[in-house]
């Protein structure tokens, strides 16, 4: 991987930032390595949780000046998507919690149980029987079946827990629907990041602690990539991934500090 051609970051968050509400090292620190070397950054991530001002407001927790166009989550990708579908917004059925449900309302799509153009499904962590029955038969009876990402996991810091991709297999298997996705391992955000910060894929590394999502969708777009071990990923799978990503570092705090160092020699 060419270092110096680095012009900007594309960074996922949980496991890589922090693990629930514990950062990953001191990020303020590596955030101003970050920021002395020049490098645009954005930050990418599938949780569909929080809206974006929750994320800055978590960031800013941990001494990390961000801005909310700096942060992209599933939820912003599955609004930019069903904008495209349906221009004129309308009425949707989200399995999902109040971060998801009130960034799709800034685009034009509220969530209701009647009348619905489409089901949109991610991390739910009030999940009932109840909403994964009213999914299945808005799927089966013709809506559209949106997924905000596939991750069957999700770190915490007391191991890994069932993710929106658990919740989706639930939904698949009773409406024999695949969803579109619209978090990685699709490149959509990533291209929203890319726009945003008008740099070419080339320039950009893509920092994440997933090979099957976050490297995935970095390789599919052309980035340069790195894969931390602070997350999900164990060292004894890379060898698994073909091919394999450009660095694999312990966590931020060591990319950071191994590609600085590399760039000024």
């Amino acid at each position: 991987m060419k270092i110096k051609e680095i012009k900007a970051l594309i960074l996922d968050m949980d496991g890589v930032l922090w693990k629930g509400d514990q950062p990953i090292g001191n990020l303020a620190y590596t955030f101003k390595l970050i920021e002395a070397s020049g490098w645009k950054f954005s930050l990418v991530t599938n949780n569909a949780t929080r809206t974006i001002s929750q994320y800055a407001h978590k960031l800013n927790g941990f001494g990390v000046d961000v801005k909310v166009e700096q942060i992209i989550n599933s939820s912003v990708a599955a609004g930019y998507y069903l904008q495209k579908r349906f221009p004129g917004g309308g009425n949707i059925y989200v399995i999902g919690e109040s971060g998801l449900v009130n960034t799709l309302a800034e685009y034009g799509f509220i969530h209701d149980d009647q009348n619905v153009l489409a089901v949109v499904a991610g991390m739910d962590r009030e999940l009932t029987y109840d909403k994964l029955a009213r999914a299945t038969q808005l799927i089966r009876s013709g809506a559209h079946f949106v997924a905000t990402n596939p991750d069957k996991t999700f770190p915490t810091p007391e191991g890994l827990v069932p993710g929106a991709g658990a919740i989706l297999a639930s939904i698949q298997a009773a409406t024999d629907t695949d969803p579109v996705i619209v978090g990685k391992p699709s490149p959509r955000m990533y291209q929203i990041a890319l726009m945003r910060m008008n740099v070419h894929q080339a320039n950009t590394l893509v920092i994440g602690d997933r090979l099957e999502t976050d490297i995935a969708a970095g390789q599919e777009l052309g980035c340069m990539t790195a894969l931390l071990l602070s997350g999900v990923t164990r060292k004894d799978q890379i060898s698994q991934w073909s091919p394999p990503p450009d660095i694999v570092a312990a966590d931020i705090s060591t990319l950071i500090h191994e590609i600085t160092e590399k760039r000024h020699n």
